[in-house]
């Protein structure tokens, strides 16, 4: 996409980033209405800001000229050797969204490529994130990117 920028984010932007973010969360409370509070969105709002102050995390941004148009909330794992499992070291999306208005244009790929360029500059050799069975289309573009699902929660309501 012509103009696209993907980069961390400033602090100034992160109240665009909320935007995309109250989107994301949206989709989310129709998808699981049972899990996701309508009014939840005041208590998640400041959550941005938190991670883009912690040193093992950050805020990516894609930007069209000076329109924040998606982002990602990532964090840098290192947990050590347990006695069940060896050492972890990955790159966590733990959150990830386009604006709406700008949904099929690339600015996702776009995003992705850099995530995974960033991680292989930061030693990390895999990415993770996860995401809710109910989102079909994000599931559909993450195995596009090249994600495969390695672990699944199951639920049964008795």
């Amino acid at each position: 996409m012509e103009n696209l920028v993907v980069r961390y984010a400033k602090r100034e932007e992160l109240e665009s980033v909320n935007k995309i973010r109250k989107q994301v969360n949206e989709v989310h409370v129709k998808g699981r209405p049972d899990l996701f509070r309508e009014d939840g969105w005041q208590f998640i709002e400041p959550f941005v800001y938190t991670r883009f102050d912690e040193e093992n995390s950050g805020v990516i941004v894609a930007a069209i000229e000076d329109e924040i148009v998606g982002f990602a909330v990532v964090q840098y794992i290192v947990r050590p050797e347990s006695p069940y499992n060896k050492e972890q070291k990955y790159f966590h999306i733990e959150e990830f969204g386009v604006n709406e208005d700008h949904r099929r244009k690339g600015i996702a790929t776009a995003m992705i490529d850099f995530v995974k360029e960033d991680a292989r500059k930061r030693s990390f050799k895999k990415i993770e994130l996860d995401m809710w069975e109910f989102n079909q289309d994000a599931l559909a573009f993450y195995e596009s990117a090249g994600l495969k699902t390695f672990r699944r929660y199951m639920e049964s309501y008795v």
